[in-house]
C-alpha cells in the first residue's frame, strides 16, 4: 500500500500576506464553470441570495435572477483560479457574519480561545494535493473544524462564485481564496449544524456539505474486509443510496490500496470529480465519501491517481447496476422488488440434489427470443421450460460482459445483471417467475478470469491487484484474459462474497462454475517454463484449491438448497467430496454438489458419430463412465459448447440420412435420461435444430411453425424430451440413487456386435427400470434381455420410435412376461423386439 503522507494541515500561523499569489498549474485550468452548479441535487432558493449576504465585491456580480442553471455549460462567468480576491473582504478569512446571540448553534466544542485569531485558509500542500486528486484525508482539512479563535470553515467548490454557510439564524459568507477555496474563521464556541449557499454563473445551490460528515463505514466493516471475511462485501462497498447522519444521498466505496487518490466522478459533477475527493479508511485500501443530493439512477466511476502519477477513470468493481454495453459506468441503484417465491424457497433445501431429479434446459438468454426482456422472458420461458417438464434452467453468465460475443464468459461487472435484457430488479422477477411455476434457477459464474478492458478490473488503482503480480500467472494462455490472484485474501473476499450475493440478493438457486480445471493446474495450457511449481513441488493450484473449498463452504452455510456445479474436464480426485475429507491426494474435496461429466460426453457423442456399421468397434465408448460413475456426483451435459465452432447441432453429429439421424438423437437422449447422473440440455437441441448454434439469432423456431413441411419432424423430438422428463420425475428409480452404485446393474454391457446397450436402475426399494438402447438401423426380433425372476411382467413405458416421435413404431405394446430362461447372468429373462436406432424403457406392469 502506497505510504499515506502526512497532511500539511491548514497552516493557521501563515498570514494571508505569505501565502502564495497564485496556486500550481493544475489549479489553473479553466474548467466548465456550471459543471457543479447543475450537479448540486435540490431546487435553489428564490431568497437564497438575499439570506447568504453576498457581496458584488465578491465575485464581480450579484446572486443571479435564475436560480435554475442552464443545459450545458455556460461560457461565462469562470473564476480566476489561484488568485484570491482583493477588496472588501479586506484579510483571509474576513467574512460578513450575523450570528444571533440568543441561540448559539449546538455541534462540537472548540478549544479554548488562546491567542490571536489565526488565518483558516488551506496551505499551498493541501490546496496541490486536493487539485491533484491525491488527498487522503480531505475531511481533515475541509468541512468545519474547531481551532483557537473560533471555528475554521474551509470549502472546495471549484466553480462557485461565492459560498456562504448557513446554520438556523447564521448566515457568513466565506472569503474565496482563489482556485476553488473558500474559508473563514468564525467566532464560535461550537461547531454547528450547516448548509452551503454555493452562487453560480446561472445559479445558486443550498447543499449539503460532505465533508461535515462521519465515515459510513464502521470498524468491524474494515476489520473484515482487511480479513478478506465480509461475506457481504456487496453491502458496504460500491454505491448505496442511503440517509447518513440525517443528510440523504449515497454513500461510494472502493477497494484501490495502491492508489495515491480516489476521487469519484459521474453525472452529477458533470464527469469533473475535482471537487469530489474520497478519503482513505486506513490499512484497509477503502477509499469512501457520502456525496448528499445523489440518488438511483446516477452514473459514476472513480477517478484513481495512481502510482506512477497518471490517471485513470473506472467502473466500480462492486456496481450492482451498469449502463447498456458498450458504454460502460456504473449506475447507483438499490432494489425494491417484493419477491413472491417463499414457498419455493422453503422446499428447495428437503432433498439434497443428488437424490432428487435434476433435468436441466440450458440457455442463452439474449438469443433465446431475441429482442425479448427480463421480464418479457418471464412470460414465456417459464411456460416453454415447464411444458417441457424440465426441473432447472442453466443461465450461461448473466453478469455484465463488454463483448455479446463471449456470451458472457468474459465478465466485468461481477455484482451485476446484463442491462442489455432490463435492470436488476427485471431480472429478480425473471427468477421469481420461474420459482413460481416450479422451476430453478442455476447461474453460469466465471471466478476463473477477466478480461483487460482498460476501464475494468486490469491493474485497477495503477498496478496488479485483482490479477496476480506475476505475468506468467496472471495471463491466462487460451483467452487472453487475467487470472484472479486467487492466494490475496480481499480478492478470495471479493469472488466468495459475490458468490453469496447471487444466491442471496437473486434467490438463485446453484452455481455452475466456469473453467474450474485451468483455476486447479498452475501448467493449465502452459508450455514447460512458462510456469512454476507450487510449494509442494507440484503442479496444483494451491491457492485455487483453498479459494474452491472456501466459496462452497461459505455458500452451503450461508444459502441451504443451493447447488454449486464443477465445469471440471480432469480427473481432479474429490470435486464433489466435502472439504474436510482429505483424499488419497492428500487433498481435501473441494465441496462441490455436482460436477459435469465431461469423459460421458465426449466418449458418447464421439460413439453416436460414428457410422452403425463401426460402432461395435468403439463400444467401450457407451460403457467406460460406468467405470468411474460413482466417482463423484455427475451432471450429463449436452451444452452450447458442443453446438458451435464447427462441432455442428446434436442431431447434425448423427451419421446417416435425416430419419437415421433424428432416430439416433432420439435413441441417444433416451439412454442419456436413463444413465446414472443428472441431465443437462442446450436450447434448440430439444427440437432437432439442424444448424449450429449462434448468439446472433438463436434457436430457429421456424422450424416448429405449422405451415413448414417438416414441422412433425421437429415437433416430434420435441415431445420425446417432454415424455423423458416426465417418466424421469416420476420414476425415483432413475435419480434416488444416482450417486450410489446400488443404484445400478448392468444387463448387457459387452454385447457390441448387437450395438446393445441395457441396464437396471433401481429405487431405494428396489424397484427397478430396465432401460435397452439399440443402435443398429436394424430391427432385431425376439431378442433376449436378462431379467430378475421377481417380476411377473413388465410395461414398456417409453419408446423414442413411436411413431408418436417421428419412428417407426417398431417395438412391443402390450406387458411382456419373463421367461424362466437364465440370460446374462439373471435367473430369467425377455424376449424383446428391439426397434431400429431406438432406446426403450420398461417397468414392472
Amino acid at each position: 500500500m502506497t505510504p499515506r503522507p502526512e497532511s500539511s494541515g491548514s497552516h493557521p500561523e501563515q498570514p494571508a500576506e505569505q501565502r502564495p499569489a497564485e496556486p500550481p498549474a493544475s489549479a489553473r485550468k479553466k474548467k466548465p464553470a456550471a459543471a457543479e452548479a447543475m450537479s448540486e441535487k435540490g431546487a435553489a432558493k428564490k431568497k437564497a441570495g438575499k439570506k447568504a449576504g453576498v457581496r458584488k465585491g465578491t465575485a464581480g456580480k450579484g446572486v443571479p435572477k435564475k436560480e435554475v442553471p442552464k443545459q450545458g455549460v455556460p461560457k461565462q462567468g469562470v473564476p480566476k483560479q489561484g488568485v484570491p480576491k482583493q477588496g472588501k473582504a479586506g484579510k483571509a478569512g474576513a467574512v460578513r457574519v450575523r450570528v444571533p446571540e440568543a441561540r448559539p448553534p449546538a455541534g462540537r466544542s472548540a478549544p479554548p480561545e488562546a491567542g490571536p485569531a489565526l488565518s483558516p485558509a488551506l496551505g499551498p500542500a493541501d490546496r496541490e494535493r486536493l487539485l491533484d486528486g491525491t488527498h487522503h484525508d480531505p475531511h481533515a482539512v475541509l468541512g468545519a473544524h474547531p481551532v483557537p479563535g473560533g471555528v475554521a470553515f474551509r470549502v472546495f467548490k471549484p466553480y462557485a462564485l461565492a459560498v456562504t454557510v448557513v446554520s438556523g439564524d447564521l448566515t457568513a459568507e466565506l472569503h474565496d481564496d482563489g482556485g476553488g477555496f473558500f474559508s473563514a474563521l468564525l467566532p464560535l464556541r461550537e461547531v454547528p449544524v450547516y448548509r452551503l449557499l454555493v452562487t453560480y454563473e446561472e445559479a445558486v445551490r443550498e447543499v449539503e456539505d460532505a465533508y461535515r460528515l462521519l465515515p459510513t463505514l464502521g470498524e468491524l466493516d474494515l476489520h473484515l474486509i482487511g480479513e478478506g471475511r465480509h461475506e457481504e462485501l456487496w453491502t458496504v462497498l460500491g454505491a448505496h443510496p442511503m440517509t447518513h447522519q440525517g443528510v440523504t444521498g449515497t454513500r461510494f466505496a472502493v477497494w484501490a490500496p495502491n492508489a495515491r487518490g480516489v476521487r469519484v466522478a459521474g453525472g452529477f459533477n458533470f464527469w469533473d470529480a475535482t471537487g469530489h475527493p474520497m478519503r482513505s479508511l486506513g490499512s484497509s485500501g477503502v477509499w469512501e465519501l457520502f456525496v448528499p443530493g445523489v440518488g438511483e439512477g446516477e452514473l459514476y466511476k472513480f477517478d484513481i491517481a495512481r502510482p506512477d502519477g497518471s490517471r485513470t477513470l473506472r467502473a466500480d468493481p462492486m456496481a450492482r447496476r451498469t449502463e447498456v454495453p458498450p458504454a460502460t459506468s456504473s449506475v447507483v441503484t438499490s432494489s425494491r422488488y417484493a419477491w413472491g417465491d417463499a414457498e419455493w424457497l422453503a422446499r428447495r433445501a428437503e432433498t439434497p440434489v443428488h437424490e432428487a431429479p435434476f433435468s436441466v434446459y440450458e440457455v442463452h438468454l439474449p438469443s433465446w427470443r431475441p429482442g425479448l426482456t427480463y421480464r418479457q422472458l418471464a412470460e414465456q420461458l417459464p411456460a416453454y421450460v415447464g411444458d417441457l417438464g424440465f426441473t432447472h434452467v442453466e443461465l450461461m453468465p448473466v453478469a455484465e460482459h463488454p463483448y455479446g460475443g463471449s456470451w458472457g464468459y468474459q465478465v466485468t461487472g461481477f455484482y451485476a445483471p446484463t442491462a442489455r435484457l432490463g435492470t436488476p430488479d427485471d431480472f429478480r422477477y425473471l427468477v421469481d417467475a420461474l420459482h413460481r411455476a416450479g422451476i430453478g434457477v442455476i447461474m453460469d459464474w466465471v471466478p476463473a478470469h477477466f478480461p483487460r478492458d482498460e476501464w475494468a478490473l486490469a491493474e485497477f488503482d495503477g498496478r496488479p491487484l485483482y490479477e496476480h503480480a506475476d505475468p506468467l500467472r496472471a495471463a491466462h494462455p487460451d483467452w487472453g484474459t487475467l487470472e484472479f490472484d486467487l492466494g490475496r485474501r480481499e480478492v478470495r473476499n471479493f469472488l466468495v462474497a459475490n458468490a453469496v450475493y447471487w444466491c442471496q440478493e437473486f434467490h438463485i438457486d446453484g452455481l455452475r462454475v466456469d473453467a474450474v480445471a485451468s483455476m486447479l493446474y498452475l501448467d493449465y495450457s502452459r508450455e514447460p517454463g512458462r510456469w512454476t511449481p507450487n510449494e509442494r513441488g507440484g503442479r496444483e493450484n494451491l491457492d485455487a484449491v483453498a479459494f474452491l473449498q472456501e466459496m462452497n463452504a461459505t455458500v452451503y452455510r450461508r444459502v441451504p438448497g443451493v447447488v454449486t456445479v464443477a465445469e471440471e474436464s480432469t480427473a481432479w480426485d474429490g470435486v464433489t467430496r466435502a472439504t474436510h475429507h482429505e483424499g488419497p491426494s492428500g487433498f481435501g474435496g473441494l465441496g462441490f454438489g455436482l460436477k459435469w461429466n465431461m469423459g460421458w460426453m465426449h466418449d458418447s457423442l464421439e460413439y453416436m458419430s460414428h457410422e452403425p456399421v463401426h460402432r461395435r468397434y468403439h463400444h467401450h465408448e457407451m460403457t467406460f463412465s460406468m467405470v468411474y460413475a460413482y466417482s463423484e456426483n455427475y451432471v450429463l451435459p449436452i451444452s452450447h459448447d458442443e453446438v458451435v465452432h464447427g462441432k455442428r447441432s446434436l442431431v447434425s453429429k448423427m451419421p446417416g440420412d435425416w430419419w437415421q439421424q433424428r432416430a439416433g438423437l432420439r435413441a441417444y437422449l433416451g439412454f442419456m435420461w436413463a444413465h446414472p447422473g443428472k441431465q443437462l440440455l442446450f436450447m434448440g437441441q430439444e427440437f432437432a435444430q439442424g444448424a449450429e448454434w449462434s448468439e446472433q439469432h438463436g434457436p430457429d423456431w421456424w422450424l416448429l411453425d405449422p405451415a413448414y413441411g417438416a414441422e412433425a419432424d421437429h415437433r416430434g423430438v420435441r415431445d420425446l424430451v417432454r415424455d423423458l422428463n416426465t417418466v424421469y420425475r416420476h420414476t425415483p428409480a432413475l435419480w434416488r440413487l444416482d450417486t450410489e452404485p446400488s443404484g445400478f446393474r448392468w444387463v448387457a454391457g459387452d454385447a457390441a456386435e448387437d450395438d446393445v446397450v441395457a441396464f437396471l436402475r433401481y429405487d431405494r426399494d428396489g424397484s427397478p427400470l430396465l432401460a435397452v438402447s439399440h443402435f443398429a438401423p436394424v430391427v432385431r426380433h425376439d431378442y433376449l434381455i436378462g431379467v430378475p425372476d421377481d417380476v411377473p411382467a413388465w410395461h414398456e413405458v417409453l419408446n423414442t420410435d413411436a411413431a408418436r416421435y417421428g419412428g417407426g413404431d417398431v417395438g412391443g405394446h402390450g406387458p411382456v412376461k419373463p421367461e424362466p430362461q437364465g440370460w446374462h447372468g439373471f435367473p430369467a429373462s425377455v424376449r424383446l423386439t428391439l426397434p431400429p436406432l431406438a432406446t426403450v424403457w420398461l417397468r414392472p406392469a
